[in-house]
């Protein structure tokens, strides 16, 4: 039975990142795509409980691989794709984001918030983000984490993983969450208006091991992730 692989993004269904990886997965598994009709960045985990939610087959969208567009966010994709369509992947890989979700950006990425759905609905689920602008991921690269996925057996350890691509990478390392990467300035854009204009604000050699530190130093980052977030110390104290 061929492998089926699930792909859904938070920069939308025109992302040419997002067709980049359909397209590579489409050489080995039965690809579906479901992905957000506008771009959802910085949405997480929402979903959306109130509104109905349109759902629209793309013809043509890439050879091997079917494609639906979905007027809500990542989380919601999978969703869609799960509760409501009955797809059963093997595999659900969201991205590839323009731009790395590293350290607390995590929490607000609506890239790495889709394979969180995933784990909670069963699935083994992988985030996958590049450097912001970059060309597409080239298949050479996707076939390298592949190989290393494969030949660490890291989804028979564990099932969900949060994987950032530098441009050129050196190599690759497993990595544990770092800290702030990027932040945001406000300006004023009209009458009572403002909007966000992110900035860098890493600083790099804090601690041993952290996916901030690696992917700017140019390696490939896979990072070990959990939906549990309880603080076990604590809770050990406490109980």
């Amino acid at each position: 039975m061929a492998l089926k692989i699930l792909i859904t993004n938070d920069d939308g269904i025109a992302s040419a990142q997002l067709r980049s990886v359909a397209e590579w997965a489409s050489r080995f598994a039965e690809v579906s795509v479901f992905a957000p009709a506008t771009e959802q960045s910085g949405k997480s985990q929402g979903i959306d409980l109130n509104n109905p939610i349109e759902v629209i087959k793309q013809d043509g969208y890439c050879e091997g691989a079917e494609a639906y567009s979905v007027s809500s966010t990542p989380a919601d994709c999978v969703r869609i794709a799960v509760l409501a369509m009955g797809r059963k992947p093997d595999l659900i890989i969201s991205g590839i984001n323009n731009g790395y979700n590293v350290g607390y950006d995590m929490l607000y990425s609506g890239t790495v918030g889709a394979i969180f759905e995933a784990s909670i609905l069963g699935f083994p689920a992988i985030a996958l983000s590049a450097n912001y602008g970059s060309d597409p991921v080239t298949h050479e690269v996707l076939d390298i984490v592949k190989a290393y996925f494969d030949e660490k057996k890291l989804l028979e350890h564990h099932g969900l993983y949060n994987v950032n691509i530098p441009d050129e990478p050196k190599g690759i390392r497993i990595t544990r969450q770092g800290g702030a990467f990027y932040s945001d300035d406000f300006e004023i854009c009209g009458e009572g208006k403002y909007i966000a204009r992110g900035k860098k604000i890493y600083q790099p050699g804090l601690a041993p091991d952290l996916d901030t530190d690696y992917v700017s130093e140019g390696y490939i980052t896979v990072t070990p992730l959990s939906i549990d977030r309880t603080e076990y110390g604590i809770f050990e104290n406490l109980k």
